[in-house]
């Protein structure tokens, strides 16, 4: 019977050997072999062989791309706003080996130094420039990773800025300024508006001055034409000049009595004779 056991236990320790030797790497994976705590080789995927009780496999890391969300943070721009900015990073592990022994933590090493590269990036522009050139900064931030992760046996595939957006009280102040170059600018416009009314204004006035004096001078000429041939033509008689002003004397003293503001008119007894003291001539 103990015999019985003894053989039940070597076949058990013998399966659980074998075991212990066979490992099944799964496609997306690689399997880290240590050999009496030191690195020994890295297991592909597949069935492997491996020294039970010897090797060990501590770390299983995966070849697929790793996507790492960096959380947000606030970035002073080069002309003192505040910026809140995240991104987001695709990286591939090509060396396992260096992954696991080059740094304690490589995720957490990658995200450490994507904000610091991204604050460092952002922190050379100005907010406009930061606001309007994402492109430039991935490329940016790609070209400031890539080397240092490049040592650990990781490869960056890309990095994207998610969202880069001012802060609450630096978008409250943006809109404020905002706002206040609208109102400039209305105003402005209002005042131009007025400006050139007044300019127009004047200028019609202006014409309508020189328009006035033309019609001044060309009545001027026209009755002096007139007064020319009213002379040639009465040669010395002063009843056709006498007659005319008569006219223009009724004619004046007509206009006078229609007029809201005449209360009476006298009109003399004598037409004729006032008319003829009027030019100073007897018929």
């Amino acid at each position: 019977m103990e015999a019985l056991i003894i053989v039940i236990a070597l076949v058990v320790v013998v399966i659980v050997t074998l075991m212990m030797g066979v490992r099944i790497v799964p496609q997306g994976y690689k399997y880290i072999v240590q050999r009496l705590g030191r690195y020994h080789k890295t297991l592909t995927p597949g069935l492997n062989v491996i020294i039970p009780y010897v090797d060990t496999v501590p770390y299983k890391v995966t070849t697929k791309d790793i996507v790492l969300d960096i959380p947000s943070q606030e970035v002073i721009t080069e002309d003192n706003a505040v910026i809140v900015a995240n991104a987001v990073a695709y990286i591939n592990i090509v060396t396992p080996e260096k992954a696991v022994y080059g740094v304690e933590d490589y995720i957490l090493a990658i995200r450490n130094l994507i904000q610091t590269a991204l604050r460092s990036i952002i922190g050379e522009m100005t907010l406009d420039s930061a606001l309007s050139s994402r492109d430039q900064i991935k490329a940016k931030l790609k070209m400031a990773i890539s080397d240092d992760i490049s040592d650990w046996g990781i490869v960056l595939k890309t990095v994207e800025i998610q969202d880069i957006n001012p802060s609450t009280t630096m978008q409250a102040a943006m809109e404020e300024q905002a706002a206040a170059e609208r109102q400039r600018r209305a105003a402005v416009t209002k005042a131009e508006g007025e400006k050139q009314a007044t300019i127009l204004e004047a200028e019609g006035r202006l014409e309508a001055s020189r328009k006035d004096a033309e019609a001044q001078v060309v009545l001027a000429n026209a009755s002096r034409e007139a007064i020319t041939l009213v002379t040639e033509s009465i040669k010395g008689d002063s009843l056709p000049v006498t007659y005319l002003l008569g006219e223009k004397y009724v004619s004046a003293l007509k206009d006078i009595s229609v007029s809201d503001n005449s209360k009476t008119v006298v009109m003399p007894a004598d037409i004729l004779n006032t008319v003829k003291g009027l030019i100073g001539s007897k018929v």
